[in-house]
């Protein structure tokens, strides 16, 4: 990504540089005490699959994160984030310790607001499938 994007240099229908960020067990034990959000279905194989899960799976925030390091990422150092919101839709699966998985995000700029403002729809996927809808956000650029 860049070091710093200037509302003048952005235009609406622009296309963000797609960006891919692993999932990996101990990334999602790491999260887990970040968040204090131990719940085993994070980090147990055994009991996410006795709970009726395909396997281990990432929190959803876990997975918002990334989207969130993904407009900050683009956006540099001097830009805030002023709104940012998603609605989940499919569970990122992390089949084991070694492969784990991985969340494309990709975005696009929808609209130059007032305030030098830009809003940004973004795509997320894991295996193929989307798992963050309505996800948007709000940056307000130098």
């Amino acid at each position: 990504m860049t070091d710093q994007v200037s509302y003048d240099d952005v235009e609406e229908g622009a296309e963000l540089p797609p960006a891919s960020y692993p999932a990996t067990r101990l990334s999602l034990v790491k999260y887990c005490g970040a968040s204090g959000d131990f719940n085993v279905i994070h980090w147990n194989e055994r009991i996410a699959k006795a709970v009726g899960l395909p396997d281990v799976i990432a929190h959803g925030m876990f997975t918002m994160a990334q989207a969130g390091r993904y407009v900050t990422d683009w956006a540099g150092p001097q830009s805030t984030v002023t709104e940012f919101g998603v609605r989940f839709s499919a569970m990122v699966v992390v089949p084991d310790d070694d492969t784990g998985a991985t969340i494309e995000v990709s975005g696009q700029v929808t609209e130059k607001l007032d305030g030098n403002r830009v809003a940004i729809t973004l795509t997320a996927r894991s295996n193929e499938a989307k798992v963050l809808t309505r996800a948007r956000a709000v940056v307000r650029l130098p």
